[in-house]
């Protein structure tokens, strides 16, 4: 019996399965440390500034909400939704869901990822937060996948975790076909 929502061949015993056979690459202890870190520096650079934090959804809800909790100063939170994933092992055409509400013009910007991989999806919001006029623009990702097919060159992150080796990962936002974005940790499934 296939549950609703899951693509045809996907079921609850092969997604137990991936997890079960999946290689932990970053602990939740070390996910933990990377946020205090991230969350640190940030408050040093942007404590002061009333910035306003934009999700990128969806996978950028677990690293934004975790990190939220860690910033002792005042802020706006908003999301945005673009993708190339959709649900796919591989990215595709960007695909814009959501655009923010809260406006950009004048003000401190920063974006929140999952991952950094090629960084196609992050190049087009950053392409969009200049043209929106903010003030300054600023990303946060949880990890940066390390390899040389970034779609800028030399494309990072302001504030990044974690690097992982260049393997399909899962866990903590990043999801595997759209499951296990909770995973407690950074996860590959074998093979992969």
């Amino acid at each position: 019996m296939v549950k609703l929502g899951m693509e045809a061949g996907e079921s609850l015993a092969t997604m137990r399965e991936i997890m079960n056979n999946a290689d932990c690459l970053i602990s939740q202890d070390e996910v933990e440390l990377a946020l205090d870190r991230m969350a640190e520096a940030i408050t040093r650079d942007l404590g002061d500034k009333l910035p306003v934090f934009y999700c990128v959804m969806n996978g950028g809800l677990i690293t934004t909400g975790h990190l939220l909790t860690r910033l002792g100063f005042p802020l706006e939170v908003d999301y945005l939704h673009a993708t190339r994933y959709r649900n796919e092992l591989r990215g595709g055409e960007l695909f814009w869901r959501v655009s923010p509400e809260i406006p950009m013009a004048g003000r401190h910007v920063v974006i929140v990822d999952d991952i950094l991989d090629e960084g196609a999806t992050l190049a087009a919001i950053l392409a969009y937060c200049k043209e929106a006029k903010a003030a300054s623009i600023t990303t946060a990702v949880l990890v940066d996948k390390q390899h040389d097919r970034k779609a800028v060159p030399g494309l990072k992150a302001n504030y990044c975790g974690l690097e992982v080796v260049d393997r399909y990962v899962f866990g903590f936002g990043m999801d595997y076909k759209g499951y296990w974005r909770n995973a407690p940790g950074i996860f590959a499934p074998e093979g992969l």
